[in-house]
């Protein structure tokens, strides 16, 4: 409810995202738009909660900001990636000393938009920094070993790394601030241009940062679109202009997209894409140890990570013990909104996940896994808590797809190869 809402994180007003940064302005929209809706509610009875709305751009605007990024480019001789190696740095530490002003605005919008918790929210934000400072340092690093002689059989050679062009960038909801700078910032700072899009989630907390960005970098090095993924990343791909293509997320996406690109042998990828990571458990665990971390790589952020354990193989001799300490534990965790003191689970912000989670739990329960904890499968409006299943075949769904959400199935094994 809205009075449990600690004043600095209620949303008292909406953010209306009118403007989009290509060539170096915030240009304004006036066409369609999209609302963005928060799954956490604000009032005693659910109902989403309205936080604003983003344009719905297509191929003019995307062919636009290409346009200014080539320009930008010029075949590598524009300003940007001609510019001195200091210079940019400066332009870079100008970027981030802007960015650590928005702090609170963006951890406030990541809590509402993708559920974070307060402590997460605020990690993601300091974490993200703290890499654009040490990128900053290995940048000078690269530069001073740039400036020796290197020999190699015999011969001596000066070797110098250089921008590889245009960027198209694709970011993630999960992490849509660290993820995305992590590929962002090393590709600017190396002299390449860029067009990117957020994600469908964490979207408005981009706009915070449009005028750091703006003001930071000179024409046309960084080009900020919103919008669909198929609406405005494709015609940029179609045209055979962009030198590199990075995205975090589905390899479905990664695949249209790199089909779509009609030399497609000359594009460059940088690619973070879906994951089935196992926890191995075996039988001389420290079973307290083994259990905090299995806890942690299941439902940090609600499972919702590509690093996270999305299957756990556990040995046959010590299998009764942990499902039944396991399960207790996981029901013992605290769900509740991101501001919330001791937080662990908060609600998911795809509206559609639980009812994806639920056909998960579904098929695997109809071909024989059993739900190892009380509270597993139990439904709010936006979550649905963490089921242990056990135990999981091969041709069940979980075992198979990324569920990327808060469900755990376990696997028993006797020998280890």
């Amino acid at each position: 409810m809205k009075n449990n809402i600690p004043e600095k994180f209620q949303i008292t007003e909406t953010i209306d995202q009118t403007e989009y940064l290509v060539n170096g302005d915030l240009k304004s929209w006036g066409g369609k738009t999209s609302k963005v809706y928060s799954t956490i509610s604000s009032t005693s009875d659910y109902k989403p909660t309205l936080l604003g709305s983003i344009p719905d751009m297509g191929e003019a605007e995307a062919l636009d900001a290409l346009d200014a990024a080539l320009k930008a480019y010029d075949q590598g001789q524009g300003v940007w990636p001609t510019m001195k190696v200091k210079d940019r740095i400066e332009c870079m530490e100008n970027f981030v000393k802007k960015m650590e002003v928005q702090r609170e605005a963006v951890v406030k919008l990541l809590m509402w938009e993708i559920g974070k918790s307060k402590p997460d929210s605020y990690k993601e934000f300091d974490r993200t920094v703290e890499y654009i400072y040490d990128t900053i340092e290995e940048y000078k690093q690269l530069d001073r070993n740039s400036a020796k002689f290197h020999k190699h059989q015999g011969v001596y050679a000066h070797i110098r790394r250089g921008p590889l062009g245009v960027v198209l960038y694709l970011g993630p909801y999960n992490y849509p601030l660290n993820e995305t700078f992590a590929l962002l910032i090393p590709a600017i700072i190396m002299g390449n241009t860029t067009v990117f899009k957020p994600a469908k989630h964490g979207v408005l907390l981009i706009t915070p940062l449009l005028e750091a960005f703006q003001t930071s970098f000179p024409k046309g090095v960084v080009n900020i679109l919103f919008g669909r993924g198929r609406a405005v990343a494709a015609p940029i791909m179609k045209t055979g202009k962009v030198d590199v293509l990075a995205l975090i997320g589905n390899s479905k996406s990664a695949n249209a997209l790199q089909e779509q690109h009609p030399k497609s042998n000359r594009l460059r990828l940088v690619l973070g894409l879906e994951a089935k990571n196992p926890a191995i458990v075996l039988p001389d665990a420290d079973l307290d140890l083994t259990i905090d971390e299995v806890i942690a790589g299941t439902t940090s952020f609600n499972g919702q990570r590509c690093t996270a354990l999305k299957v756990v193989y556990v040995h046959e001799a010590i299998k009764p013990e942990f499902l039944k300490r396991f399960s207790k534990r996981i029901d013992a965790l605290k769900f509740g909104n991101p501001w919330e003191d001791g937080v662990q689970l908060t609600p998911l912000p795809e509206p559609g996940k639980p009812a994806y989670i639920q056909e998960l739990l579904d098929d695997a329960v109809a071909k024989g896994a059993d739900i190892q904890n009380e509270k597993g499968g139990q439904h709010s409006d936006n979550y649905i808590w963490p089921a242990v299943l056990y135990p999981v075949s091969k041709d069940m769904r979980v075992y198979q797809e990324e569920q990327f959400g808060p469900i755990i199935p376990v696997l028993s094994f006797q020998d280890i190869s």
